[in-house]
């Protein structure tokens, strides 16, 4: 019956290739949907993982989150450093890492920071810092890239850049007297640390030395810099390693009522939490209209089929002359519907895999989101379940009107 139903299928293969095209389509929205959804967890959880604390000037913790670890956004306002240097004193602090954003290379963020950055941040699980070249830095003047700032720019080591000031894709105003040279490039890590451009604080104190209002009043060269005093006054934001994660919340009630200024911790997981809550709706949204899309195309092939049963009771009246009964007749239809659904899933399932090949480098190099090639995890093969299970009963009603004809209706048909 398999057999007879696949050439059934062949000889109305016109129809039956759009009805397979439709039902594909349809998958393909629906599975794409749900892993771009939870790759795009997965790679926003992975971004920054061990840090128990991340503390910045009082804003939204969504924010505080956004512009610290993804470099989305720019703060309200930022932590000055005798507060940031009180705070890291304080009992249980086992590590922290200054973060100063605000300027940019060639679109890609640069963050300043210090030496704790390589040593102690971590990413994924627990992963640390990689050097696929070269070292980090060790004088204001050096610059370690990520991976996908140094592959997309073609930079090497030893090669000089200049900083922009300004954290946006286009900049006038550049900081061209003291470049900075490449002495590091970072292996991949799927994050945003592969989008950013790291040096020292000193150094992003001194590319502004000079500077009133964001204009440059005053040319500065590498020497005079350097005689200067060049810590921070102020930085966006810090991390925080704690000896005992259970003072993570008498810390997170110490730093939110700081009195010399407004300042706030968040812990990275909550803020997540409060992100995708803030994501939930859009997320479900997407869900329900994938959910639809298979529906339509479900609902196109269910009208394929009945408008095509009347125009095939001779055929199956001619089955019934040579012996068929009515039950081979209803597993013939069944068959077909499921032979449609199933060649559908495997071709959404194609369609997928060939969407994702071709757009990962893209979502990997703009977003940061890795998209690996996998095979589908638990939920989404109970999502393919379920289109298979209602492939299966939309076609248990053209097989029950077949189920119905009799010989002598089919026979009576005129040409």
């Amino acid at each position: 019956m398999l057999r007879l139903a696949l050439h059934s299928l062949w000889a109305r293969r016109l129809t039956a290739s759009l009805t397979l095209l439709a039902v594909a389509i349809s998958v393909t929205l629906l599975l794409g949907v749900e892993r771009v959804r939870s790759q795009a967890r997965d790679s926003f959880a992975n971004t920054v993982s061990g840090t128990d604390l991340i503390v910045g000037a009082r804003s939204g913790q969504v924010n505080l989150l956004l512009y610290s670890v993804f470099r989305i956004g720019n703060p309200t306002n930022n932590v000055g450093w005798d507060a940031y240097q009180q705070i890291r004193a304080l009992p249980g602090i086992a590590w922290t890492i200054p973060l100063s954003l605000g300027d940019s290379h060639k679109g890609f963020r640069v963050l300043g920071t210090n030496e704790d950055y390589f040593s102690h941040l971590r990413y994924g699980r627990q992963q640390p810092l990689v050097m696929a070249e070269g070292h980090p830095f060790a004088t204001p003047f050096e610059a370690v890239l990520g991976a996908e700032v140094a592959r997309k720019l073609g930079y090497r080591i030893g090669q000089p850049i200049v900083i922009a000031h300004g954290a946006g894709s286009t900049s006038f105003s550049q900081h061209d007297n003291l470049p900075f040279k490449v002495v590091g490039i970072l292996a991949p890590t799927g994050t945003p640390i592969d989008r950013t451009v790291h040096v020292p604080l000193a150094g992003i104190e001194a590319i502004h030395l000079g500077w009133d209002s964001g204009r440059h009043s005053k040319a500065v060269t590498a020497e005079q810099a350097l005689e200067q005093d060049l810590t921070p006054k102020t930085i966006t934001a810090f991390m925080v390693g704690l000896g005992n994660r259970i003072m993570a919340f008498q810390l997170q009630r110490t730093i939110n009522t700081w009195r010399s200024e407004p300042l706030m911790a968040i812990l990275p997981g909550a803020a997540l939490q409060e992100l995708w809550g803030l994501l939930s709706v859009a997320e479900r949204a997407l869900a329900i209209i994938a959910g639809f899309v298979v529906v339509a195309g479900l609902i196109g092939m269910l009208t394929t089929q009945l408008a095509g049963l009347n125009e095939r009771r001779r055929e199956l009246a001619i089955l019934r002359s040579l012996g068929a009964r009515p039950l081979h007749l209803f597993t013939l239809l069944t068959l077909e519907s499921l032979a449609l659904t199933s060649l559908g899933i495997l071709a959404g399932l194609a369609l997928l895999y060939g969407a994702q090949a071709l757009a990962a480098p893209l979502l990997a190099s703009q977003y940061g989101l890795l998209f690996p090639l996998a095979m589908p995890s638990t939920y989404e093969w109970q999502l393919i379940g379920l289109v298979w299970l209602a492939g299966l009963l939309i076609g248990l009603l053209p097989a029950w009107r077949a189920y119905r004809y009799s010989l002598s209706d089919g026979m009576s048909i005129r040409l």
